[in-house]
């Protein structure tokens, strides 16, 4: 039982005095209705991957949906017009086959100080799991992802989600995540504004979101 359950019973204990024993107390507290609702969207009825790209776009983040096999062509695109893109351990290498040649590859060996992170043009990560309730892609740090620095100081971030990864709601995103590691919720391109709504873009990370949503077909 946690410390603070057990001070809710406590005080609630304290309150209904001798009348009323700890065994009833319990008892009462287990009876309480729980009917939450656990989720909004239920993946059997709604498209949460098409929901997701809807919502991503929804923050300016520039969202396409592509076939698997057409990654590589798609990554390549995206990052054309940059000079340097940063690669994080473990990215699948057949993504970056497309890459034309003008854009030079980055690794973060030995870890790169952050006036170094600046000076390379974008990033390209995996993600652990993305919301489509909140448009929200979530990263764990894991292979393909890199630590969180490199996702923070670089000015592109292109991230690959699988449509596999979607999951429709936070409840659903948490449940797949492990909670002893690290996770950094991105919620499209860093932005913020002033008192008079002014927005500012790129002060907190990446000016610029691309995602591309793969899909098996």
């Amino acid at each position: 039982m946690s410390a603070a359950r057990e001070e809710i019973l406590a005080r609630i204990r304290a309150a209904a005095g001798p009348a009323a024993p700890a065994a009833e107390v319990d008892a009462a507290y287990a009876a309480l209705p729980r009917s939450y609702r656990r989720a909004h969207h239920d993946p059997s009825g709604t498209d949460v991957v098409a929901l997701f790209a809807e919502r991503a776009a929804d923050y300016l983040a520039v969202v396409q949906r592509v076939a698997e096999g057409e990654l590589p062509a798609a990554i390549a695109a995206a990052v054309a017009a940059l000079t340097s893109v940063l690669i994080p351990d473990g990215l699948p290498a057949d993504w970056l086959a497309e890459l034309p040649p003008g854009v030079g590859l980055v690794r973060d060996e030995p870890p790169l100080s952050a006036t170094e992170l600046d000076r390379i043009s974008g990033v390209v990560t995996g993600c652990a799991v993305a919301i489509a309730e909140t448009g929200t892609i979530i990263l764990d740090h894991g292979p393909g992802q890199g630590r969180r620095a490199l996702t923070l100081v670089p000015d592109f971030h292109l991230v690959v989600v699988r449509a596999g990864q979607v999951a429709a709601d936070i409840a659903d995103a948490l449940a797949r995540l492990d909670p002893a590691r690290p996770h950094t919720l991105i919620s499209g391109p860093s932005a913020t504004s002033d008192i008079e709504l002014i927005r500012v873009e790129g002060v907190h990370g990446p000016r610029n979101l691309h995602i591309l949503i793969a899909s098996a077909q």
